[in-house]
């Protein structure tokens, strides 16, 4: 963002070619949007350990001068206000989308929980996909596009389902079953591979992952931490347990009352609709035990603060109200800022 104005300022490749820093604490690059900039952490233990290394690239870009904003996408940025990153990779995204595109750059926070073999990486797959309604309330934080309220918690959400094979996948019998599946979209979209499948959550064989995709960048390295933790301790009981098989368009509806109504969202759970603080707290008992585990537990606690408090977008509408999108957007510099571990 341009340090005086906060507007977008599409210098993401400038501040990338600004920062080195050591493979072993991540990777900074560009991403689709010239307004964006990707920090990857390297591979880590558990999530405070992840989350720290995402702190400290921050504290990198930030370095030269650079100003950062985590969250789904720009609260005031114009319709249209986009320059595209000039690789080959996205000269065939936009290819393929054309003026979706062109609306406004769109930032996620993706969680990558690697798994030991296939089987056991479609087990965990199926599982956690009953937990996505839930991903998208807790991490929605994007009420605004364009300078106004939209009227969702996350409105980069929808924004993101205008792209194909940009909602949530059925479940699989086996990894077989997926890859059939994956051939078939891959030539029917004319797409290079299954990379340029965006659902809200995916198979990555190349990684040997699960990678959760479903919900809004985050300001605070703290919620960053709750949420990798809450998907980490989700997938390891997935990966024992499995998955009840929700049929795909019941998760996609409830996961569309979760991106409009974010933590005062009604969502499925064991088949009827329940209040997003009572399917949290389930999701909390299930997981913690497993993230205790895997030295994962503490940042649950963040997670429990956002169900009894709200997340990120009842903090940038309490912003707003307090002092208009000024106020929002210095809030959000703010937290993005903010040191971790």
């Amino acid at each position: 963002m341009d340090r005086a104005t906060l507007a977008l300022s599409h210098t993401g490749i400038d501040a990338v070619r600004e920062v080195q820093v050591p493979e072993a604490e991540g990777t900074i690059k560009p991403d689709t949007y010239a307004a964006l900039v990707e920090l990857a952490s390297p591979v880590s233990r558990h999530a405070e350990e992840a989350t720290a290394h995402v702190a400290r690239m921050r504290a990198h870009v930030r370095a030269p001068g650079t100003t950062l904003l985590g969250a789904g996408i720009h609260p005031d940025g114009a319709f249209g206000d986009v320059v595209h990153v000039d690789e080959a990779r996205y000269h065939e995204i936009h290819r393929q989308l054309r003026g979706l595109l062109r609306r406004t750059p769109t930032c996620a926070l993706h969680v990558h929980v690697g798994m030991p073999d296939a089987e056991t990486a479609v087990r965990a797959f199926n599982a956690l996909r009953e937990h996505l309604p839930l991903l998208q309330a807790l991490a929605a934080n994007s009420p605004f596009w364009h300078g106004r309220d939209s009227g969702l918690a996350t409105a980069r959400a929808q924004l993101f389902r205008g792209y194909p094979r940009a909602d949530i996948a059925r479940a699989y019998d086996s990894f077989e079953d997926w890859a059939e599946e994956v051939r078939w979209v891959v030539a029917a979209g004319d797409a290079p591979d299954y990379t340029f499948l965006w659902a809200d959550l995916r198979l990555h064989p190349r990684l040997g992952t699960v990678e959760v995709r479903a919900m809004d960048a985050q300001s605070s390295p703290r919620t960053v931490a709750g949420l990798a933790a809450l998907v980490q301790g989700l997938a390891r009981a997935g990966a024992e347990h499995g998955g009840a098989g929700t049929p795909r368009v019941a998760l996609v509806e409830s996961s569309f009352r979760a991106a409009r109504d974010g933590m005062a969202a009604t969502i499925l759970h064991d088949g009827a609709l329940r209040p997003v603080a009572e399917v949290g707290a389930a999701a909390l008992a299930l997981a913690r035990p497993y993230a205790r585990e895997l030295g994962s537990d503490g940042p649950l606690e963040e997670v429990d603060r956002l169900l009894r408090e709200g997340g990120g977008a009842d903090r940038q509408r309490a912003a707003h109200a307090r002092g208009g999108m000024r106020a929002l957007l210095e809030l959000l510099v703010a937290e993005t800022a903010e040191r971790y571990g």
